[in-house]
């Protein structure tokens, strides 16, 4: 289950992305050709199958731009689309709902795009019992929402910033002085008891050492299908898993098989498709 962001988190985003667009002098072309009072009903419509995620920037970008319009969803985040499936409908002032259109179906589209991605990997997969889930490799700026299109399509978070957790990479251990294992003693006794600490390695010997020392989720980087399988057997019992490196939804379903408990994948933020949807006079 997964819980809509509220609309304190999701204002600022709206407020940023129409000031974007309507730039110096606002919506030039409807003021042009529209009478200024003119009323109309438009329909977001999906034009192909996919996840919805996004409704409520939507419902706000256009309250945003005129609080009278009268917007009613049909859908809720989550939702199965198919092709021609009405998802909300916009009534009012028609050159509100124009000047709003881009900048909500931006955020339909992006974020449906990445529900539709995660849903597709995670069905892919579902014959295991890795766990899907999202990397930082977001758009600046937009990490709550797309983390929150990752949930929204069946997936999980990893971190959502440096402060989560502690996960150590290579450069980490560069620069603190090359030795993995004073590396994750220096970090676990930093964190104490509420931080959990996670180790990258990228072969079986650092793995076996950072074993030893003990650790609560090693990260088994661009390992291949053959060599994670045995990385999983020697953590079995001592440390948790999580794949990553690469991998895409070609790839995804031999790196599960391999039976890592999680699976990182930056492609479901910075490589997602955009769903097609527009906005409809019918």
């Amino acid at each position: 289950m997964h819980y809509a962001l509220p609309d304190v988190i999701l204002q600022p985003l709206v407020d940023a992305a129409l000031r974007e667009d309507l730039g110096r002098r606002g919506d030039v072309t409807s003021e042009a050709v529209i009478p200024a009072q003119k009323e109309a009903k438009l329909h977001i419509v999906a034009r192909e199958s996919g996840v919805l995620c996004g409704i409520d920037l939507a419902r706000l970008t256009f309250k945003t731009m005129n609080a009278h319009l009268e917007f009613h969803a049909h859908l809720e985040d989550g939702a199965a689309l198919a092709p021609n499936t009405i998802i909300a409908s916009i009534q009012g002032n028609a050159h509100a709902i124009l000047s709003a259109e881009r900048t909500a179906l931006n955020f339909l589209t992006h974020l449906s795009g990445i529900a539709t991605t995660t849903h597709e990997i995670q069905s892919s997969i579902s014959h295991t019992s890795t766990r899907l889930t999202c990397t930082r490799k977001t758009i600046p700026g937009l990490r709550d929402v797309q983390k929150y299109a990752v949930r929204t399509g069946g997936g999980r978070n990893h971190r959502m910033g440096l402060d989560d957790a502690i996960l150590i990479k290579d450069n980490h251990i560069a620069l603190s002085g090359g030795d993995i294992v004073s590396t994750i003693q220096k970090a676990k006794a930093y964190a104490g008891h509420l931080i959990p600490v996670e180790v990258e390695v990228d072969t079986l010997e650092q793995l076996q050492l950072v074993l030893q020392e003990g650790v609560s989720l090693v990260l088994l980087d661009n390992m291949s299908p053959e060599i994670l399988k045995k990385a999983v057997a020697m953590c079995e019992g001592k440390a948790a898993t999580e794949a990553s490196g690469g991998i895409t939804p070609q790839t995804a379903k031999a790196v599960a098989e391999t039976g890592v408990n999680f699976m990182a994948l930056g492609y479901l933020t910075h490589s997602a498709r955009y769903l097609d949807i527009g906005l409809d006079y019918l």
